[in-house]
């Protein structure tokens, strides 16, 4: 199994280099006019940058183009969360062996030393508070890395509006004199995205009821809402590698179900989805699930433009 990151290594030198970053640039001691938004992923970030426009700037911690179960944490972490006026997480434990929450030291945000970005302060943000959460179990699974239901919500387009809907008002607690920009921004991009989902169903509607299998369980938000289906994963579970009995169990099970398409995220290995393809003629699709898992994809409508144009040619091809 990949292992969770858990810090206790590079605590000291993470927030010695943090101090001292702090303490050589003068630029981080200066006040300035926008809001400082930091959010743990590239996807919240997009969405925070929707609501925010001019007035906030907007940083992530993890690339689209990671794993965001498996982080290791850089000095820099610390630098951003040090001047943070809003951290916006994930939630639902996604980052609580990088960020959040530590078994061997301080965490990464208690690190940082500032007040506004602790759990309960006004610039903590979890945006698993406000959306809808599948596979949420009814026992506690140990180990599991999504101990708390599936973490991948925002690839829902809905749970996107309810999180830049939430981030508005939240913003604008933060600056009460930009609220009605922020709500404005709001309402901007709600209606952008209820256009592109009238695209977007369109576009994948020849195709509802398919079924695929992933690499991971990160689809489930995705394949609800564009009404397809998986009958399974490459993982048995999140971050444990298959065996080959549960390799071949799955290609039985493609056979029979008639399964044409394999979704692999850009992070995973592809020599097992490639080899399942051989063995049942499906065909392998690289997707990005977060903003910036792939050139070109630098906002929240272009990751579903992106996902959608790729999985329905797919689909097209095992027609």
């Amino acid at each position: 199994m990949r292992r969770i990151y858990e810090g206790h290594r590079w605590s000291t030198l993470l927030l010695a280099l943090a101090l001292a970053g702090a303490a050589a640039s003068p630029v981080f001691a200066q006040a300035t006019s926008k809001l400082q938004v930091v959010a743990s992923t590239a996807d919240l970030a997009a969405l925070a940058a929707e609501v925010g426009g001019e007035r906030a700037e907007v940083q992530s911690l993890v690339r689209g183009n990671q794993d965001p179960h498996f982080v290791q944490a850089k000095p820099s972490y610390l630098l951003k969360l040090r001047q943070a006026d809003l951290l916006i997480i994930v939630g639902l434990e996604l980052e609580s062996g990088w960020l959040t929450r530590s078994h061997h030291t301080a965490s990464l945000v208690s690190q940082s030393g500032n007040p506004r970005i602790q759990p309960g302060a006004a610039g903590y943000f979890d945006s698993s508070q406000y959306v809808e959460v599948l596979e949420m179990p009814t026992r506690l699974v140990t180990p599991s890395i999504q101990p708390f239901g599936n973490p991948h919500y925002w690839l829902d387009p809905e749970n996107g509006r309810k999180i830049a809907e939430a981030l508005a008002h939240k913003l604008g607690e933060l600056r009460p004199n930009d609220a009605a920009y922020f709500d404005d921004r709001f309402r901007a991009f709600s209606k952008r995205l209820s256009d592109a989902e009238e695209i977007w169903n369109a576009e994948v509607r020849p195709y509802k009821g398919r079924k695929v299998v992933t690499y991971s369980r990160s689809w489930s938000n995705f394949l609800k809402y564009f009404q397809l289906g998986s009958v399974g994963e490459i993982e048995p579970q999140p971050g444990i590698s298959p065996s080959q009995h549960h390799t071949s169990e799955l290609v039985n099970l493609m056979k029979r179900e008639n399964v044409q398409v394999i979704l692999v995220e850009p992070y995973f290995e592809l020599k097992t989805p490639n080899d399942i393809a051989r063995k049942t003629g499906a065909r392998v699709v690289v997707l990005p699930s977060s903003v910036g898992g792939e050139k070109g994809i630098t906002d929240y409508f272009q990751l579903f433009d992106y996902d959608l144009a790729a999985l329905t040619k797919a689909f097209h091809s095992k027609s």
